[in-house]
C-alpha cells in the first residue's frame, strides 16, 4: 500500500492509543490496546464478521488482503485477533473474580469526512440497549458544551463485536466513545480529551446502577438498527 494510506483512518484509530493510555493513567483503569493494524485484521469485529479482513477500505485497495482465503483468515485470527480478544476478556474476568463489577469503555476515533460527507460531531457515544453508561456520559459531554452524537457516527449494536462480548452478553455497564480525529491531532489534544473524561467519569461510575449485573439484551440479536 502507499505509505500515505498507512497513516489514514483505514489503518488505525488515530489518537486513540494516546488517549486511552493517558486516561488509564489518570483513573487507574486497566486498558488493552491492539498492537496491529485493522488492515491486517479488525480486532474489534466479531470472528464471523464479513468485514473482519477488508479487501477495499474507503476507496483504497489492500493488496495483502486480496487473496486472503479461509486458511489465511484462520491464521490471522489465531495469531492476532484471538490473543487481543482474550486479553480483553481476561481483564473483565479478573475484575469479576475480585468481586468488582467492571465498566467497559471502548475508545475509538473516526475520520472527520467519510465518502465526501462531513461529520459534525466532535465525538459520539455508541451503545446498545444498556443506557447506564451511555446516557449520563452523553449528558455530561453535552453539558461541557460539546455537540456529541448519540449512536453517531455509528450504531453501537454490532453482533459479536468486542463490546457485545465484553459487556452486553455479560450484563456489564458499557459503551464506546468515538472521538473525531481532528480532535486528537496532537499529543496535547489527546491528553485534553483524556483529562475531560477523567473529570467526567468518576461521578458516573459512582452511580448505584453501575455496580450491578443487569441484562438489557441487544438490538443486534433482534436485527434492529437505530434510525
Amino acid at each position: 500500500m502507499a505509505p500515505a494510506d498507512l497513516q489514514r483512518h483505514i489503518a488505525y484509530d488515530i489518537g486513540a492509543a494516546r488517549l486511552t493510555t493517558r486516561l488509564a493513567e489518570l483513573t487507574g483503569a486497566s486498558a488493552a490496546l491492539a498492537g496491529f493494524s485493522r488492515l491486517l485484521i479488525d480486532p474489534n469485529r466479531g470472528e464471523d464478521d464479513p468485514t473482519l479482513i477488508m479487501r477495499i477500505s474507503d476507496g483504497a485497495v489492500i493488496p495483502g488482503n486480496a487473496r486472503a482465503g479461509a486458511d489465511e483468515t484462520a491464521a490471522r485470527i489465531e495469531k492476532f485477533w484471538r490473543p487481543y480478544r482474550r486479553a480483553c476478556i481476561d481483564l473483565v474476568e479478573a475484575a469479576l473474580a475480585a468481586g468488582q463489577i467492571p465498566v467497559v469503555l471502548g475508545v475509538h476515533s473516526f475520520t472527520p469526512t467519510f465518502r465526501g460527507v462531513a461529520r459534525p460531531w466532535p465525538g459520539g457515544v455508541l451503545w446498545d440497549d444498556d443506557p447506564r453508561l451511555a446516557h449520563p456520559l452523553i449528558a455530561a459531554l453535552r453539558a461541557d458544551g460539546l455537540h456529541v452524537g448519540d449512536n453517531e457516527p455509528y450504531d453501537g449494536a454490532l453482533k459479536n463485536d468486542s463490546m457485545y462480548e465484553l459487556s452486553t452478553t455479560r450484563g456489564l455497564p458499557g459503551a464506546l466513545i468515538e472521538i473525531r480525529q481532528d480532535e486528537l491531532a496532537t499529543p496535547e489534544a489527546c491528553d485534553a480529551w483524556a483529562e475531560r473524561l477523567a473529570r467526567i467519569l468518576p461521578a458516573i461510575l459512582a452511580r448505584p446502577d453501575m455496580r450491578r449485573i443487569e441484562h438489557f439484551g441487544s438490538r443486534a440479536d433482534r436485527g434492529v438498527r437505530r434510525s
